[in-house]
C-alpha cells in the first residue's frame, strides 16, 4: 500500500485481530507501517497469532460486547475493521444466543464508539452466508438475503450478519462515518483453524496416511461431493478487503473470493493427490441447512484493481504444507464435525 492508502486509513483498530482473518490482516497492516490497535478477547482467536508483530501492535484483551472498553480502544482512531464475530456450526447451534449477542452488540457498540469519537472509516466484515442457497451463481451482490427457517439455530450466524449489514447501512447514515461491507467467500490457508472443510480433510487425510500409504481406502464425506464451492487464499483475501477500503465507495458492499469453483469431490481428490494419497470417496447425508452451490461474482471488486494471484492448487499446496508440520505437535479438531461443508 502507498503513502495515499496510509493517509486516508491513518491509525487503526481491528477487532477481531487474533482470529484467522484479522491477524493476517493485522500483519499486512503493521508490514504497510500502520499504526494498529488490536481488540481480541481469544475465544476463537490465538494471541501467538501475532507474535511477529506484537511488539510493533496496540493489543488489548478485551471484548467487542463490552461498550465501554470499545469506547476507549477507539479514541484517536482513523479506521475500525470489525472482523470480531463467533464461528463454527457447533456454536450456531449450541450457542445461538453468544453469536447473536457477539454479532449484533459488537456491531452496535463499534458503530457507536466510531460515531462518538470521529473515526473516518468503518469496514465489516460480513459473509456469504447470509445467501442460504443462492439464486443465481455466480452470485452477485445484490442477490436477495435469506433466513430459510428462523427457528433453525445455526442461521444465528447469517442473521447476527444480516443485521451487522443494516446497522453498517443505516444506523450511522445521518453521521460523516463512511462504511464499507465485504463479504467473503470461503477464505482459506495455514493457520486457519481446524474447523472448517480444507484443515479438516488434510487432518484426517494425515491420520490415515500411516496405515494406508500406498492402497486405496474410503474417505467418507459429508454430501454427495457434488456440491460447489469457490476458495479464496488468505493473501489474495486481504488484498481485496484493502482494495475495497482503499478504493471503494462508502456504503457499498464488495463480494472478496475467486470464481474457481469446484465440488467437493474435486478438493478432497487435489489434496490427496497432493498428500500422495489414493482414496475412495463414500457419500454421506448432507446437513439441513447447508448451502449446496457458492461461487460469488466478483466483478465489482475487480473494477478496483483486485486480481487473486493464486489459484486453488497452489493456495492448496501452502496450506498443506502448514497443516502436515503442525499435524503431530496441534490441535486436530473434531474430525467428524459438520463443519466441512461450510
Amino acid at each position: 500500500m502507498g503513502l495515499e492508502v496510509m493517509n486516508k486509513l491513518g491509525t487503526i483498530l481491528v477487532t477481531g485481530g487474533t482470529g484467522f482473518v484479522g491477524s493476517y490482516l493485522t500483519k499486512r497492516l503493521v508490514e504497510d507501517g500502520y499504526q494498529v490497535t488490536v481488540l481480541d478477547n481469544n475465544t476463537r482467536g490465538r494471541a501467538n497469532r501475532l507474535d511477529p508483530v506484537m511488539k510493533r501492535i496496540n493489543y488489548v484483551e478485551g471484548d467487542v460486547t463490552n461498550y465501554e472498553q470499545v469506547d476507549q480502544m477507539t479514541k484517536g482512531i482513523n479506521t475500525v475493521f470489525h472482523l470480531a464475530f463467533i464461528n463454527g456450526t457447533d456454536n450456531f447451534y449450541n450457542f445461538p444466543e453468544k453469536v447473536l449477542e457477539v454479532g449484533v452488540k459488537g456491531a452496535l457498540n463499534t458503530l457507536d464508539a466510531c460515531m462518538k469519537n470521529n473515526v473516518e472509516n468503518y469496514v465489516l466484515t460480513s459473509s456469504s452466508e447470509v445467501y442460504q442457497q443462492p439464486t443465481t451463481i455466480p452470485t452477485p451482490e445484490d442477490e436477495r438475503l435469506i433466513i430459510p427457517d428462523i427457528k433453525n439455530p445455526r442461521f444465528s450466524y447469517s442473521g447476527g450478519k444480516m443485521i451487522s449489514e443494516l446497522l453498517t447501512l443505516h444506523y450511522p447514515a445521518k453521521s460523516p462515518l463512511k462504511t464499507y461491507i465485504c463479504r467473503p467467500h470461503n477464505f482459506y490457508g495455514p493457520d486457519m483453524g481446524v474447523g472448517h472443510v480444507i484443515p479438516q480433510i488434510i487432518n484426517r487425510l494425515m491420520d490415515a496416511k500411516g496405515e494406508n500409504q500406498g492402497s486405496v481406502f474410503d474417505f467418507p464425506i459429508q454430501g454427495t461431493g457434488e456440491e460447489t464451492r469457490a476458495f479464496c487464499y488468505i493473501d489474495d483475501a486481504i488484498d481485496g478487503i484493502l482494495q475495497m477500503t482503499e478504493n471503494g465507495n462508502p456504503g457499498e458492499l464488495y463480494h472478496i473470493g475467486t470464481q474457481e469453483e469446484v465440488t467437493v469431490s474435486e478438493l478432497v481428490l487435489e489434496i490427496a493427490r497432493q498428500m500422495e494419497l489414493k482414496i475412495n470417496i463414500v457419500k454421506g447425508e448432507l446437513l439441513e441447512g447447508s448451502t449446496k452451490r457458492r461461487c460469488p461474482d466478483i466483478k465489482k471488486l475487480s473494477t478496483l484493481g483486485y486480481t487473486p494471484q493464486y489459484n486453488l492448487r497452489d493456495g492448496l499446496t501452502e496450506t498443506i504444507k502448514w497443516y502436515v508440520a503442525q499435524h503431530l505437535s496441534g490441535p486436530k479438531g473434531d474430525k467428524n464435525s459438520s463443519e466441512i461443508l461450510r
